[in-house]
């Protein structure tokens, strides 16, 4: 069930009546850049200027590496913002300051979802964007397998199966890449999808594929994980969602969830509660991907919540 906490930022913030004026367009700025003084300050001109309403701001200076991390959120008058004529706008403090910057619009980005035979993660997804918690829009699921063409159908998704053979996988990742095209889709999800993408594949969707992994990373990785965690007598089992790289299961991680165990629980009782664990990573992921809470440092991850 959605709570409080698992509403977008800015929906927490209209539910507590400070949210945005009526009238005004949502956008945001994401930033990375070498530490100086007077970052702060001219984004803050810039968009001032411009009589924006910054409604939210974060930073993380990185002293190790020496770089400035920021997003800040804004408002602007009107029916719309033109992020690429803003970016144009931006290019000369852009240019002063060393910055990869990047301004979104309030488009929700456009979410197709991969599967096999788990159900718990696409249904944890699909109640969270039905009720409103989740702000993608769902376009379609795609599957190696028939086992959750209903619970698609039941969501009104389209359900296209893709199966997967070692003389077969070529063709159905082209055919992948084709509906990433036709449906415009902004973020792949690997909903507990059990196929390993092709390196070719994985450089193709950098940056915008989301995996949720059955176990902390590195851990017990393979078939069977909540077994080979009951055999060890584990006391901690959790999940993470981490973007897909070629690197199998090594991928920036962009959340974890961690749930306390002991001796008394069964392989199968470990199996549900871990399967809880993963859904939650991976909504939570989601989520912070699409409000652009999620800037990449290497690989590593920044994460403004």
């Amino acid at each position: 069930m959605s709570t409080f906490l698992d509403l977008p930022r800015e929906a927490q913030a209209a539910a507590l009546g400070s949210g945005q004026s009526a009238g005004r367009t949502p956008a945001v700025l994401t930033l990375s850049c070498p530490q100086r003084p007077g970052i702060v300050h001219a984004v803050s001109r810039f968009l001032v200027d411009r009589d924006f309403d910054i409604t939210e701001h974060q930073q993380f200076d990185d002293t190790v590496d020496g770089r400035l991390f920021l997003r800040t959120a804004f408002t602007a008058g009107g029916e719309g913002l033109d992020a690429q004529t803003l970016a144009a706008e931006f290019a000369p403090v852009g240019t002063e300051f060393s910055m990869d910057y990047t301004f979104h619009n309030n488009t929700r980005p456009k979410v197709l979802v991969m599967v096999s035979k788990f159900g718990h993660c696409l249904h944890d997804l699909i109640f969270r964007w039905q009720t409103g918690s989740l702000p993608v829009d769902l376009v379609a699921v795609v599957s190696n397998h028939q086992d959750l063409a209903p619970m698609a159908a039941a969501a009104g998704l389209p359900f296209i199966h893709l199966p997967v053979t070692p003389q077969t996988k070529p063709a159905a990742e082209a055919r992948l890449l084709e509906l990433v095209h036709e449906h415009q889709v902004d973020l792949v999800v690997l909903a507990r999808y059990m196929q390993v993408l092709s390196d070719g594949l994985c450089r193709e969707l950098a940056g915008r594929a989301i995996n949720i992994h059955h176990s902390f990373l590195p851990g017990f990785k393979g078939a069977r994980p909540y077994h080979q965690a009951y055999a060890r007598g584990v006391k901690q089992i959790g999940a993470t969602a981490h973007y897909v790289t070629a690197d199998l299961d090594e991928g920036p991680i962009i959340e974890q969830e961690v749930l306390r165990v002991d001796h008394r629980l069964s392989p199968d009782r470990l199996t549900t509660i871990g399967r809880d664990a993963e859904a939650q990573a991976l909504a939570r992921a989601v989520r912070w991907h699409a409000e652009k809470r999620v800037l990449l440092n290497g690989h590593r991850t920044i994460i403004f919540t």
